[in-house]
């Protein structure tokens, strides 16, 4: 019923016209030519977040969308993933070629802002400012980096936490917590890279992530980011652009991590020149290109071509 009334508010779908889209279960692809763009499968958010496991979607909706993705995805023109983990989903799981399955991370949400000055960070790292921004802050762990600025600060280094994208009365008060609450990126774009620009690092240490925007926003602001393998989050993260933890890395773990980068300030800002010189990289101008080089045919950035199971 839900997608008869969404196909309803479009109206008829024109002859001769391609449609990329990010939802898999519409159009119709077997009456349309349809290629799909997912940061996850439905697989995906029903088990990975959860959503299947905690009652907010019955069994039967499940096991329909899960019947209707894959022959969506069976009868598409390519199914291009942000990341690896979601690719992996399409082959594995709904048994889809690897040779029509391609991976191109998303850019930034936000306008392209200059390589920021190197003399702009060469300040005092007292305090020390770990960024947070997300509005879901359980599942994008705000406790656990305040973990981590609680256990720099037992250790002589003042650290604070500036956290965005939500509201300040939802979450607990905390000494180490400075809440920015929502910013519309797009009506205060400053507003929105002087938030990064502020901070030493930002952190995204999720328990579930199908990509994290916020890290290919992080790094086109210059901000280092420090963040979990979990989910699709290892392609937002180039390497030499910050750290990568393990899952089960513990606060403290993290907390090292951060003292071995400011207690040598020209590493730090070693690491923060090379997002400098990377910056055009996480734009959705670098996604946009990947796209129409793989519409004119290149195999770059196909699955089968990436995973070693598949050459």
């Amino acid at each position: 019923m839900f997608l008869r009334k969404l196909q309803t508010q479009t109206g008829p779908l024109p002859d001769g016209v391609e449609f990329i889209s990010h939802f898999p279960l519409f159009p119709e692809v077997r009456k349309i030519e349809a290629s799909f763009y997912i940061d996850a499968t439905l697989s995906q958010n029903f088990y990975d977040y959860g959503l299947a496991q905690e009652g907010l979607v019955g069994n039967r909706t499940v096991a329909e969308s899960l019947a209707r993705e894959k022959d969506q995805y069976a009868a598409a023109k390519n199914i291009v993933c942000m990341s690896s983990w979601a690719a992996r989903s399409v082959v594995e799981q709904y048994g889809i070629s690897p040779h029509k399955v391609h991976v191109i991370p998303a850019g930034a949400n936000v306008s392209t802002p200059p390589p920021p000055a190197l003399s702009l960070y060469t300040r005092s790292f007292s305090p020390l400012r770990l960024g947070f921004i997300g509005k879901d802050w359980r599942r994008k762990n705000l406790l656990l980096v305040l973990e981590v600025a609680e256990i720099l600060q037992d250790r002589g280094q003042e650290t604070e936490v500036l956290a965005a994208g939500f509201s300040p009365a939802d979450v607990p008060r905390h000494p180490r917590l400075h809440a920015f609450g929502y910013i519309d990126k797009q009506k205060y774009p400053d507003r929105f890279a002087d938030f990064f620009r502020r901070c030493h690092f930002t952190c995204l240490l999720s328990s579930a992530e199908a990509f994290g925007l916020s890290n290919r926003e992080s790094l086109v602001h210059g901000s280092p980011v420090l963040a979990r393998n979990i989910g699709g989050i290892a392609d937002t993260l180039p390497d030499g652009c910050g750290h990568l933890f393990p899952a089960e890395a513990t606060a403290g773990d993290i907390a090292d991590t951060i003292q071995r980068e400011i207690r040598e300030p020209e590493r730090y800002y070693a690491l923060r020149s090379r997002i400098a010189e990377q910056t055009h990289s996480f734009t959705w101008d670098a996604a946009v290109r990947k796209f129409m080089a793989l519409w004119a045919g290149s195999i770059e950035f196909s699955y089968a071509k990436s995973s070693p199971l598949y050459t």
